[in-house]
């Protein structure tokens, strides 16, 4: 990507914004500055002018002429903090917030015929790339909006490209890998009991970004872990810890007495996770599989014992 790819794109959307407001004035009689402060305070009980300075990144004297014609047009009343006197509260009052919700349909409205526009099988993709470069340029993520939960329709899909992709990416593997990994996926969609097998996607910020399965083994009595993935956006917060969390707590509850996984020792932040959680290496043995010389590892979880 180049500079002027940021540029072309700014323009690009610069029209499309400008498009959408040509006839409705969606924001009259306020700028569009103004129209977000509005929003900000009515989607906040409590707020200050240091708050809403900080999180639109205005100017302090900027804002304050905005909040004065606010004050005037009977939108806000400003009064002493309690917790700090030397700080003034902002709020809307009845009228502030009829305008502000009359802003807002409008807009959501603009956006509602913008999307008609658009064909339903492109809406996903649409709304991907701008995730993409919502979280790419600014978005920050934190632990605590990990969610773990089954996979929804066409999430199986994704967890083949996905793996296929990103495997291409970081390692070199080729398309036998997506061949794999597409086999294990299709067979347990097709049969699979759900008491003993489990497919697990975590989510952050509202999109997948990793997933993790738990099927039965040959051996009776044994579970196998497989296709552990975390997108590289999402590593720091957790998501791998929480994903094998996941599949060591429902093996025990489902009544294993083990659980075991096979890996590749080029896999390090996979093999320090599965340490972390206990899991000891039990056998290795050097292969040529994805178009590399790999050496597999086989690695084992003691769940209960033999006489629990």
């Amino acid at each position: 990507m180049t500079v002027q790819d940021v540029r072309a794109f700014n323009r690009f959307y610069t029209g499309v914004i400008g498009a959408l407001d040509y006839e409705r004035h969606l924001y009259a009689p306020y700028t569009l500055t103004e129209a977000r402060v509005l929003y900000e305070l009515a989607h906040a009980p409590y707020l200050d002018a240091a708050d809403v300075r900080g999180g639109l990144g205005l100017d302090a004297g900027y804002l304050s002429r905005i909040l004065n014609r606010f004050e005037e047009d009977g939108l806000v009343r400003r009064e002493p903090s309690q917790d700090d006197p030397r700080r003034r509260r902002i709020t809307l009052t009845g009228h502030g917030r009829e305008t502000a919700a009359l802003l807002d349909e409008r807009a959501r409205e603009s956006v509602a015929a913008l999307l008609d526009g658009v064909a339903p099988a492109d809406r996903a993709r649409l709304t991907e790339a701008m995730r993409t470069i919502r979280d790419i340029l600014g978005g920050r993520k934190q632990a605590a909006d990990v969610v773990v939960r089954e996979p929804r329709a066409g999430e199986l899909g994704w967890i083949v490209q996905r793996n296929g992709a990103l495997y291409a990416v970081e390692y070199g593997w080729n398309a036998e890998y997506e061949g794999l990994v597409a086999r294990i996926v299709a067979d347990y969609a097709e049969d699979h009991d759900p008491h003993l097998e489990r497919v697990w996607i975590a989510e952050l910020a509202g999109r997948p970004v990793g997933c993790v399965m738990c099927v039965r083994d040959g051996a009776p009595g044994t579970a196998r872990l497989r296709l552990l993935l975390v997108e590289p956006e999402a590593r720091g917060h957790g998501v791998g810890d929480r994903l094998v969390r996941a599949v060591i707590d429902f093996a025990r509850g489902a009544g294993y007495r083990e659980l075991v996984l096979w890996t590749n020792d080029v896999l390090d932040s996979a093999r320090r996770l599965y340490q972390r959680h206990g899991f000891v290496l039990v056998a290795e043995q050097p292969h040529r599989s994805f178009g590399k010389d790999l050496v597999g590892q086989d690695w084992r979880l003691t769940l209960r014992g033999p006489g629990e």
